[in-house]
Protein backbone atom coordinates (compact mmCIF):
# COMPACT_ATOMS: atom_id res chain seq x y z
CA UNK A 1 0.00 0.00 0.00
CA UNK A 2 1.31 3.45 -0.96
CA UNK A 3 2.21 6.05 1.60
CA UNK A 4 0.70 9.53 1.87
CA UNK A 5 2.18 12.77 0.56
CA UNK A 6 1.43 15.60 2.99
CA UNK A 7 1.74 19.21 1.77
CA UNK A 8 2.56 20.99 5.02
CA UNK A 9 2.35 24.77 5.41
CA UNK A 10 5.09 26.21 7.62
CA UNK A 11 5.53 29.68 9.23
CA UNK A 12 6.30 32.64 6.94
CA UNK A 13 8.16 34.42 9.72
CA UNK A 14 6.97 33.98 13.27
CA UNK A 15 7.72 30.38 14.26
CA UNK A 16 4.57 30.23 16.37
CA UNK A 17 2.46 30.41 13.21
CA UNK A 18 2.29 26.66 12.70
CA UNK A 19 -0.75 24.52 13.37
CA UNK A 20 -0.92 21.67 15.87
CA UNK A 21 -1.88 19.38 13.01
CA UNK A 22 1.22 20.39 11.02
CA UNK A 23 3.44 19.69 14.06
CA UNK A 24 1.87 16.27 14.53
CA UNK A 25 2.29 15.37 10.85
CA UNK A 26 5.97 16.41 10.90
CA UNK A 27 6.44 14.18 13.96
CA UNK A 28 4.70 11.19 12.37
CA UNK A 29 6.03 11.06 8.79
CA UNK A 30 8.96 8.89 7.73
CA UNK A 31 10.67 11.63 5.71
CA UNK A 32 10.49 15.40 5.14
CA UNK A 33 11.17 16.81 1.68
CA UNK A 34 12.39 20.40 2.16
CA UNK A 35 13.18 23.27 -0.20
CA UNK A 36 16.24 24.07 1.93
CA UNK A 37 17.12 21.39 4.48
CA UNK A 38 19.18 23.85 6.58
CA UNK A 39 16.24 26.23 6.86
CA UNK A 40 13.78 23.46 7.72
CA UNK A 41 16.19 22.02 10.28
CA UNK A 42 15.96 25.27 12.26
CA UNK A 43 12.17 24.90 12.40
CA UNK A 44 12.40 21.22 13.37
CA UNK A 45 14.92 22.02 16.11
CA UNK A 46 12.56 24.72 17.43
CA UNK A 47 9.78 22.10 17.54
CA UNK A 48 12.06 19.39 18.99
CA UNK A 49 11.42 17.15 16.00
CA UNK A 50 14.09 14.86 14.57
CA UNK A 51 13.36 13.39 11.12
CA UNK A 52 15.34 12.43 8.00
CA UNK A 53 15.42 15.24 5.43
CA UNK A 54 15.76 15.22 1.65
CA UNK A 55 16.27 18.38 -0.42
CA UNK A 56 13.58 19.22 -2.97
CA UNK A 57 14.01 22.51 -4.81
CA UNK A 58 13.62 24.11 -8.26
CA UNK A 59 16.94 22.76 -9.57
CA UNK A 60 16.44 19.12 -8.61
CA UNK A 61 12.64 18.75 -8.83
CA UNK A 62 12.63 16.25 -11.68
CA UNK A 63 15.21 13.88 -10.16
CA UNK A 64 13.97 14.17 -6.57
CA UNK A 65 10.32 13.77 -7.61
CA UNK A 66 11.16 10.28 -8.90
CA UNK A 67 12.91 9.40 -5.62
CA UNK A 68 10.01 10.69 -3.53
CA UNK A 69 7.44 8.82 -5.63
CA UNK A 70 9.38 5.56 -5.27
CA UNK A 71 9.51 5.98 -1.49
CA UNK A 72 5.77 6.74 -1.39
CA UNK A 73 5.04 3.62 -3.49
CA UNK A 74 6.98 1.57 -0.93
CA UNK A 75 4.63 2.81 1.80
CA UNK A 76 6.60 5.70 3.31
CA UNK A 77 4.67 8.78 4.43
CA UNK A 78 6.37 12.01 3.33
CA UNK A 79 5.82 15.66 4.26
CA UNK A 80 6.67 18.27 1.64
CA UNK A 81 7.55 21.71 3.01
CA UNK A 82 8.85 24.93 1.49
CA UNK A 83 11.10 27.43 3.27
CA UNK A 84 8.06 29.43 4.32
CA UNK A 85 4.32 29.28 3.80
CA UNK A 86 2.32 26.85 1.70
CA UNK A 87 4.15 24.47 -0.66
CA UNK A 88 3.50 24.72 -4.43
CA UNK A 89 2.38 28.40 -4.22
CA UNK A 90 5.34 30.06 -6.01
CA UNK A 91 7.45 27.31 -4.45
CA UNK A 92 8.56 23.81 -5.47
CA UNK A 93 6.07 20.95 -5.26
CA UNK A 94 3.95 21.06 -8.37
CA UNK A 95 5.92 18.33 -10.17
CA UNK A 96 5.80 15.77 -7.36
CA UNK A 97 2.08 16.45 -6.85
CA UNK A 98 1.39 15.76 -10.55
CA UNK A 99 3.43 12.54 -10.44
CA UNK A 100 1.75 11.40 -7.21
CA UNK A 101 -1.67 11.89 -8.77
CA UNK A 102 -0.63 9.81 -11.80
CA UNK A 103 0.34 6.99 -9.42
CA UNK A 104 -2.91 7.30 -7.43
CA UNK A 105 -0.94 8.25 -4.31
CA UNK A 106 -3.01 9.99 -1.66
CA UNK A 107 -2.22 13.69 -1.17
CA UNK A 108 -3.32 15.55 1.96
CA UNK A 109 -2.88 19.33 2.27
CA UNK A 110 -2.13 20.57 5.78
CA UNK A 111 -3.25 24.23 5.79
CA UNK A 112 -1.46 27.09 7.48
CA UNK A 113 0.37 30.32 6.71
CA UNK A 114 0.16 31.79 3.20
CA UNK A 115 1.84 35.16 2.61
CA UNK A 116 -0.46 36.37 -0.18
CA UNK A 117 -3.61 35.81 1.92
CA UNK A 118 -2.17 37.60 4.96
CA UNK A 119 -1.12 40.51 2.77
CA UNK A 120 -4.56 40.73 1.16
CA UNK A 121 -6.66 40.68 4.32
CA UNK A 122 -4.69 43.53 5.92
CA UNK A 123 -4.30 45.64 2.75
CA UNK A 124 -7.66 47.38 2.79
CA UNK A 125 -8.13 46.49 -0.88
CA UNK A 126 -11.09 44.52 -2.24
CA UNK A 127 -10.70 40.95 -0.97
CA UNK A 128 -13.87 39.44 -2.46
CA UNK A 129 -12.02 38.53 -5.65
CA UNK A 130 -8.32 38.67 -6.43
CA UNK A 131 -5.77 37.53 -9.01
CA UNK A 132 -2.41 36.11 -7.94
CA UNK A 133 0.56 36.34 -10.34
CA UNK A 134 3.42 35.09 -8.16
CA UNK A 135 6.87 36.35 -9.24
CA UNK A 136 6.91 38.23 -12.54
CA UNK A 137 9.53 37.59 -15.21
CA UNK A 138 13.02 38.94 -14.55
CA UNK A 139 13.06 40.09 -18.18
CA UNK A 140 12.09 43.79 -18.14
CA UNK A 141 10.17 43.62 -21.44
CA UNK A 142 8.14 40.58 -20.35
CA UNK A 143 7.53 42.10 -16.93
CA UNK A 144 6.23 45.28 -18.54
CA UNK A 145 3.93 43.28 -20.85
CA UNK A 146 2.50 41.36 -17.88
CA UNK A 147 1.89 44.57 -15.92
CA UNK A 148 0.12 46.06 -18.96
CA UNK A 149 -2.13 42.99 -18.86
CA UNK A 150 -2.66 43.34 -15.10
CA UNK A 151 -3.65 46.99 -15.60
CA UNK A 152 -6.95 45.79 -17.14
CA UNK A 153 -7.71 43.44 -14.24
CA UNK A 154 -10.80 44.47 -12.26
CA UNK A 155 -9.84 42.35 -9.25
CA UNK A 156 -7.11 43.13 -6.71
CA UNK A 157 -3.82 41.85 -8.16
CA UNK A 158 -1.11 40.29 -5.98
CA UNK A 159 2.57 39.98 -6.97
CA UNK A 160 5.62 38.66 -5.16
CA UNK A 161 8.85 40.62 -5.63
CA UNK A 162 12.45 40.31 -4.46
CA UNK A 163 13.82 43.32 -2.53
CA UNK A 164 16.59 44.09 -5.04
CA UNK A 165 14.01 44.31 -7.87
CA UNK A 166 11.26 46.11 -5.97
CA UNK A 167 12.14 49.72 -6.86
CA UNK A 168 12.52 48.95 -10.58
CA UNK A 169 9.16 47.15 -10.55
CA UNK A 170 7.52 50.09 -8.75
CA UNK A 171 8.89 52.46 -11.40
CA UNK A 172 7.25 50.38 -14.12
CA UNK A 173 4.01 50.29 -12.10
CA UNK A 174 4.22 54.09 -11.70
CA UNK A 175 4.49 54.46 -15.48
CA UNK A 176 1.66 52.02 -16.31
CA UNK A 177 -0.81 52.41 -13.43
CA UNK A 178 -0.38 56.15 -12.72
CA UNK A 179 -2.56 56.97 -9.68
CA UNK A 180 -3.85 53.47 -8.93
CA UNK A 181 -3.67 52.54 -5.22
CA UNK A 182 -0.79 50.21 -4.35
CA UNK A 183 -0.03 48.43 -1.06
CA UNK A 184 3.38 46.99 -0.20
CA UNK A 185 3.33 44.26 2.45
CA UNK A 186 6.80 43.67 3.86
CA UNK A 187 8.28 41.06 6.22
CA UNK A 188 4.90 39.59 7.18
CA UNK A 189 4.66 38.15 10.73
CA UNK A 190 8.25 39.22 11.45
CA UNK A 191 9.56 41.97 13.76
CA UNK A 192 9.73 44.56 10.98
CA UNK A 193 6.32 43.77 9.44
CA UNK A 194 5.06 46.80 7.55
CA UNK A 195 2.25 47.87 5.21
CA UNK A 196 2.84 50.87 2.95
CA UNK A 197 -0.08 52.33 0.98
CA UNK A 198 -0.32 54.96 -1.74
CA UNK A 199 0.31 55.40 -5.42
CA UNK A 200 3.54 53.97 -6.82
CA UNK A 201 4.93 57.53 -6.96
CA UNK A 202 4.13 58.17 -3.29
CA UNK A 203 5.69 54.89 -2.22
CA UNK A 204 8.85 55.51 -4.27
CA UNK A 205 9.29 58.92 -2.60
CA UNK A 206 9.48 57.47 0.92
CA UNK A 207 10.77 53.95 0.34
CA UNK A 208 14.31 53.71 -0.97
CA UNK A 209 15.96 50.82 0.90
CA UNK A 210 13.85 47.68 0.42
CA UNK A 211 14.85 44.80 2.70
CA UNK A 212 13.22 41.45 3.27
CA UNK A 213 10.30 39.72 1.57
CA UNK A 214 7.81 41.94 -0.30
CA UNK A 215 4.33 41.54 -1.71
CA UNK A 216 2.80 44.12 -4.06
CA UNK A 217 -0.98 44.49 -4.10
CA UNK A 218 -2.60 46.57 -6.84
CA UNK A 219 -6.12 47.95 -6.72
CA UNK A 220 -8.43 46.62 -9.44
CA UNK A 221 -9.28 48.69 -12.51
CA UNK A 222 -12.32 50.61 -11.30
CA UNK A 223 -12.63 52.57 -14.54
CA UNK A 224 -13.15 49.39 -16.53
CA UNK A 225 -15.54 48.06 -13.90
CA UNK A 226 -17.54 51.31 -13.92
CA UNK A 227 -17.56 51.35 -17.73
CA UNK A 228 -18.99 47.82 -17.79
CA UNK A 229 -21.58 48.78 -15.17
CA UNK A 230 -22.62 51.78 -17.26
CA UNK A 231 -23.13 49.55 -20.29
CA UNK A 232 -25.21 47.09 -18.24
CA UNK A 233 -27.25 49.82 -16.59
CA UNK A 234 -28.14 51.29 -19.97
CA UNK A 235 -29.76 47.97 -20.88
CA UNK A 236 -33.38 47.20 -20.09
CA UNK A 237 -33.88 44.95 -17.07
CA UNK A 238 -34.72 42.09 -19.43
CA UNK A 239 -31.48 42.59 -21.39
CA UNK A 240 -29.55 42.88 -18.14
CA UNK A 241 -31.15 39.61 -16.96
CA UNK A 242 -30.37 37.85 -20.25
CA UNK A 243 -26.72 38.99 -20.07
CA UNK A 244 -26.18 37.11 -16.81
CA UNK A 245 -28.40 34.20 -17.81
CA UNK A 246 -26.08 33.53 -20.78
CA UNK A 247 -23.21 33.26 -18.28
CA UNK A 248 -24.98 30.32 -16.64
CA UNK A 249 -26.18 32.11 -13.50
CA UNK A 250 -29.43 31.04 -11.83
CA UNK A 251 -32.33 33.42 -11.15
CA UNK A 252 -31.42 34.33 -7.54
CA UNK A 253 -27.80 35.03 -8.52
CA UNK A 254 -28.88 37.14 -11.49
CA UNK A 255 -31.21 39.29 -9.40
CA UNK A 256 -28.48 39.91 -6.81
CA UNK A 257 -26.05 40.91 -9.59
CA UNK A 258 -28.55 43.29 -11.21
CA UNK A 259 -29.34 44.90 -7.84
CA UNK A 260 -25.63 45.40 -7.16
CA UNK A 261 -24.95 46.83 -10.63
CA UNK A 262 -27.84 49.29 -10.34
CA UNK A 263 -27.27 50.01 -6.63
CA UNK A 264 -30.89 49.22 -5.71
CA UNK A 265 -32.52 46.89 -3.21
CA UNK A 266 -32.75 43.36 -4.63
CA UNK A 267 -36.42 43.18 -3.55
CA UNK A 268 -37.23 45.83 -6.17
CA UNK A 269 -35.72 43.63 -8.86
CA UNK A 270 -37.53 40.55 -7.50
CA UNK A 271 -40.87 42.40 -7.61
CA UNK A 272 -40.26 43.53 -11.18
CA UNK A 273 -39.56 40.02 -12.43
CA UNK A 274 -42.42 38.47 -10.46
CA UNK A 275 -44.76 40.94 -12.17
CA UNK A 276 -43.18 40.70 -15.65
CA UNK A 277 -41.98 37.10 -15.99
Amino acid sequence: MSGILYLVATPIGNLEDITLRAINILKEVDLIAAEDTRHTLKLLNHLNISKPLISYHRHNEEVKSDIIIEKLKKGENIALVSDAGTPVISDPGEEVVKEALKENIKIIPIPGACALINALIASGLDAKEFAFYGFLSTNKKLKKEKLEEIKKEKKTSIIYEAPHKLLDTLKIIEEIFENRKIVIARELTKIHEEFISGTASEILEKYNEPKGEHIILIEGNKLQENSEKNILNNMSLEEHYNYYEKQGLIKNEIIKKIAKDRNVNKNEIYKYFIKNK
